[in-house]
């Protein structure tokens, strides 16, 4: 089991937790590759069918550890080959069931993209999130100049970047970057119960099919997208998820939807 990233599950839902908390949980090669091995592993689980991402402590992922920066500035050749073998930042994109980001704490750098690539996010109204990337020097890493925009609109993913200002979750969530800010201590529950009412009364197979009709949609025109859809639309009619969706409604009971996995 990782040291740097633990997994637990319970009634459907994964709560992946980073796990560096001294270090407000700063992203290293370890962490990332735990990371995503843990997610594919959710992925092909049967018994999962949320999964939840937050950090120990009091921060989610305060960016990269500045040992691992220094290193990369000091040895460009080496960055370039540890970037050849990774998996990208949007791999969270490449999970069938819903991921939600419960930001607890301090968001910054690639901690940032790791919460911005999840599906839903959840921050404490006083979490402290930043891109941090023009204040060391970089530039819009890892994809966060494809996915900010679609979430804020150009005008503020600039303005975001450009400054690298902080910005609280209150803030956050009046601008769109995350859905929801609570108080801190109320996080994990309101997280928690939205996941578990995901795992309780949502067909996976519909989740997974509107996971990737979002992601691609916004790649290509209306009129593709909307000829993809009216065909998935006739395909759900013969599935066993709709019969069930609606013979449950029927019968006002929880609907017993067949889980996803390998």
């Amino acid at each position: 089991m990782s040291e740097v990233v633990q997994r637990t599950v319970d009634d459907g839902v994964a709560v992946l937790t980073l796990n560096r908390p001294e270090r407000l949980n700063a992203w290293t090669a370890e962490m990332e590759r735990d990371y995503f091995d843990l997610l594919e592993e959710c992925g092909r689980s049967r018994e999962v069918r949320a999964i939840v991402v937050t950090g120990a402590g009091r921060g989610f992922c305060a960016g990269a550890d500045m040992q691992d920066l220094q290193n990369l500035g000091e040895n460009g050749d080496s960055a370039r080959e540890r970037a050849q073998d990774r998996r990208p930042q949007t791999f969270a994109h490449t999970i069938e069931k819903p991921i939600i980001a419960a930001i607890n704490g301090p968001c910054a750098g690639i901690g940032l993209v790791q919460a911005l690539m999840c599906d839903i996010r959840f921050a404490a109204a006083d979490a402290k999130l930043t891109t941090a990337f023009a204040r060391r020097g970089l530039v819009a890493e890892h994809g966060i100049g494809w996915i900010l925009p679609r979430l804020v609109g150009p005008a503020r993913a600039l303005d975001l970047l450009l400054s690298a200002r902080v910005v609280l979750g209150e803030e956050a969530a009046q601008i769109g970057l995350v859905n929801r800010a609570v108080p801190g201590e109320e996080l994990m529950d309101t997280t928690l119960a939205y996941a578990r009412e995901l795992a309780e009364q949502c067909s996976p197979a519909s989740m997974a099919t509107m996971k990737r009709q979002v992601y691609a949609d916004l790649e290509r025109p209306l009129a593709a997208g909307l000829a993809q859809a009216d065909e998935l639309m006739l395909a759900s009619f013969t599935a066993p998820d709709f019969v069930e969706g609606v013979n449950s409604f029927i019968d006002k009971r929880a609907p017993q939807f067949e889980p996803l996995g390998a």
